[in-house]
């Protein structure tokens, strides 16, 4: 007997074939509601409507855990643990989330993660440009306009204008990344022939986003854009059409006229711009601008691609699952599994000026965030997309690699006179964690911890003299100071993993220092390398 339908799928079928029709703007929840409260109301209706019973909320230690991962990209220390553990205010958790907003690490964090979502993990010209934009708390909309319509006086090669320039040399690359970042539209398929099973995206739809950045070139230090110059494209029935400036959704523009200047006035403008570039000068603006258009275009959008697509991806890192899932298939016959839910996030981030942090404080404050990762449940776990359990998340690259410095540090060296000095410390511990991040797998959906990452571990010196050495600021030292074997995996365990560990857990690794009463610093050693390299440290949970 085949298996009944998820309710939200048939949901999602019957929006599809026009049978259902979406929320009305004016049927959703009042644009005053808190956004955590209103994610919490439109997952748990949807749940409750097919009858799941969501999973509880995480543990204090999983929970502050998470948030320090997700929110400053590393894990707490044994002290912070205990504290939050030990805190009985009822709004601990959104004291928490405020203070870690304040930390000068939530926005390295903020933009390693948006380095990563631009395809530029490891662009030291961009990355200046968004620790000032997220620091202003700019909102998602400029920073998009600064991205793609940059200031043309700026170079090129640094800030916001790196991201054209680093993809400018191949434009159907170009064309596809802007589509994938910033509207969550793969349409690299519609290149060569019209999408098989999404009527919306057409050869036309790519040539014409295409279209926008065909005049812009690489000029020295500096992007140049042309008054002239379009694109041509055969379909599959060998036609060779006129490529119009046509947004994803179907908006063309009609620009004002131009004409190719003849041979005399383009030799002429080639010896003007190599007089430029020699000059290390700015490229003068065109009297048009195309990717001025699209960025007109793209917020003028009344289906909101530019904020869906951000809002969906915020939504896949904090949460482990998107709302449209590929992330890149944003598309009419792809619908979210919440569409009322992200109806309302996308009205409430435009009416808030596309301020990501809002977005970001909102989600995490929910109680569809904090909801435990172990199913204990009746039956089978239920699929990601109820949101009913909490998602088990690998580690990104400097989330990793942060956290195995803070954790293989000892109590003594968090303890500092200032907060100054506090911050300085944990910069420091990201400064030098740097080389190890870019040792480790971006993670992608199917993520498994592979072969390499597993030999880097165990054969590679410098790694285990960084993390293991014995002296008083490392946690080897300080566990080879505790005589009692018990107290000393507590320790441990707290300071690695964050959370007391349990029974069976004290009473196996202390027999296995027990057992080793010649060889204790190196026991001692061997047991945080099992706890810095378990699974339960990988992942975030």
């Amino acid at each position: 007997m085949p298996h009944a339908m998820p309710a939200i799928l048939v949901t999602s079928l019957l929006l599809v074939h026009g049978l259902l029709a979406p929320l009305a703007a004016d049927e959703l929840l009042p644009a005053d509601a808190d956004i955590s409260s209103v994610i919490d109301h439109y997952i748990d209706a949807e749940m409750k409507a097919a009858g799941i019973t969501a999973a509880g909320p995480a543990s204090d230690s999983s929970l502050l855990r998470r948030t320090m991962l997700d929110l400053v990209g590393r894990v707490p220390t044994a002290q912070q643990s205990q504290d939050y553990v030990a805190s009985s205010a009822d709004n601990k958790h959104q004291q928490l989330v405020e203070r870690l907003f304040e930390e000068p690490s939530f926005v390295r964090q903020a933009s390693v993660e948006m380095l990563a979502m631009l395809g530029m993990p490891n662009s030291g010209e961009m990355k200046p440009y968004l620790l000032t934009a997220l620091a202003e708390e700019k909102g998602w909309d400029a920073i998009f306009r600064e991205m793609i319509d940059p200031d043309r006086s700026l170079a090129a090669k640094t800030g916001a204008p790196s991201f054209l320039f680093s993809k400018i040399k191949d434009l159907d690359n170009l064309t596809n990344a802007t589509s994938v970042v910033f509207f969550g539209v793969n349409i690299s398929c519609a290149k060569c022939h019209d999408h098989p099973l999404v009527s919306e995206w057409t050869q036309a739809h790519f040539f014409g986003m295409k279209s926008f950045f065909n005049r812009t070139f690489e000029n020295g230090d500096f992007l140049g854009e042309r008054e002239y110059g379009a694109i041509q494209y055969k379909n599959t029935s060998g036609e060779t059409l006129d490529a119009p400036l046509m947004f994803l959704n179907g908006s063309q523009f009609e620009e004002p006229a131009w004409a190719k200047p003849d041979d005399a006035a383009i030799k002429a403008e080639k010896a003007r711009l190599e007089q430029l570039k020699k000059d290390k000068k700015p490229v003068p603006p065109p009297g048009f601008s195309r990717r001025s258009q699209l960025v007109k275009l793209a917020l003028d959008d009344d289906r909101h691609y530019l904020a869906r697509a951000i809002i969906n991806r915020s939504w896949h890192r904090l949460i482990g699952y998107g709302l449209v899932m590929p992330l890149d298939q944003m598309h009419p016959a792809n619908p979210p599994s919440h569409p009322g839910l992200l109806d309302w996030l996308t009205r409430d981030f435009v009416d808030h000026g596309y301020n990501l942090n809002r977005l970001l404080r909102g989600i995490v404050l929910s109680a569809t965030y904090a909801r435990t990762s172990r199913w204990q449940g009746n039956g089978d776990r239920p699929a990601k997309i109820w949101f009913a359990v909490g998602n088990v998340r690998p580690l990104t690259p400097t989330q990793y690699a942060t956290s195995l410095r803070v954790a293989s540090r000892s109590g003594q060296h968090w303890q500092t006179e200032t907060s100054d000095d506090a911050a300085q410390r944990v910069l420091d511990e990201e400064v030098a964690a740097a080389g190890l991040a870019g040792r480790f797998q971006q993670p992608d959906e199917d993520f498994q911890v592979g072969v390499r990452e597993a030999l880097l571990f165990n054969n590679n010196a410098d790694i285990q003299n960084q993390l293991l050495t014995d002296d008083s600021s490392m946690l080897v030292g300080e566990l080879k100071d505790i005589a009692e074997n018990k107290q000393l995996v507590q320790q441990a365990c707290w300071t690695v993993l964050g959370r007391q560990p349990d029974r069976a857990e004290v009473k196996a690794l202390s027999r296995y220092l027990a057992d080793r009463p010649d060889r204790r610093i190196p026991a001692i050693q061997q047991l945080v390398w099992a706890l810095l390299t378990s699974g339960e440290f990988r992942f975030n949970y």
